[in-house]
């Protein structure tokens, strides 16, 4: 054999063998590192709560979590059309029904892990509206001004917000008087910010931001019970699946209870 052809077989051979690495040695572990991460569409009223469950669920050693976050029926009608989701995290159950019932989430993934309370808020340091909430009450003290709300024809919270003011007698007065925002979190930052003098969000909303006060409770029972579930697309990988169990596992539930949401955790029936 000729010295140009035993060189070619050498450098062949290395070749080979440094392809099959990574099936054993160090390569894989650079493999595993370079996973596809985990995408999770969720309701923006989850941003707080889940960004912190997904650290956690990092630095327990599992895989790395990708969020998207925004108004419910936005990210619904996304997956409805195909876009890349693992695990779908709704801010209620219509919204759920809606992607079941279009088979792009698995029906039978479905669970609840959080529940949430309505409420009114104010600029820091506004004194309490009187309890049950009047149309006198409301109108003076938006003074004018405009009620920031969800909006109530795509946005949950805002579904929630109709039902209760209807039920209160309150909506054929405060319907003119409306400010509806993009999703619950964009109606927070307009009463932070002073935009609006009030604004109807989730219990969970006016605990993380410090420039709101909460000055009226809407009654859990003059509106649909407020639960969020969450499933997993169909094919979903198992990392996913692994995931959905851990938004029901006590790191998971202190979190979201410390959140201001009410922690349920129980299956829902499709």
């Amino acid at each position: 054999m000729s010295v140009s052809r035993k060189v070619l077989m050498a450098i062949l051979g290395l070749v080979a063998s440094n392809w099959l690495l990574p099936m054993s040695g160090p390569g894989s572990r650079a493999m595993a590192a370079d996973e596809k991460p985990l995408t999770v569409f969720a309701a923006a009223s989850m941003t707080d709560a889940l960004t912190e469950i997904g650290q956690a669920y990092e630095r327990d050693g599992h895989g790395k979590i990708v969020f998207s976050f925004a108004g419910t029926g936005t990210l619904a009608r996304q997956l409805e059309a195909g876009a890349p989701a693992d695990v779908f995290v709704s801010a209620d159950v219509a919204w759920m029904d809606y992607v079941v019932e279009r088979g792009a989430v698995d029906a039978g993934s479905v669970v609840t892990i959080a529940g949430n309370a309505l409420v009114v808020v104010g600029a820091e340091g506004e004194e309490p509206l009187p309890q049950p909430l009047t149309l006198a009450a409301l109108t003076s003290r938006l003074d004018g001004g405009r009620l920031a709300i969800a909006d109530p024809e795509t946005v949950p919270a805002g579904r929630y917000a109709r039902q209760s003011f209807e039920s209160l007698g309150l909506w054929g007065g405060v319907s003119d008087a409306l400010a509806p925002m993009e999703n619950v979190r964009v109606a927070l930052a307009s009463v932070a910010r002073g935009e609006t003098p009030l604004g109807v969000v989730y219990g969970s909303d006016a605990v993380v931001e410090p420039r709101v006060k909460i000055v009226a409770r809407l009654p859990q029972g003059s509106h649909t019970a407020i639960s969020y579930p969450a499933a997993l697309v169909p094919n979903a990988p198992d990392q996913a699946r692994d995931f959905l169990g851990y938004l029901g596992g006590p790191k998971a539930v202190k979190i979201l209870e410390d959140k201001g949401f009410l922690a349920l955790n129980e299956t829902l029936a499709n």
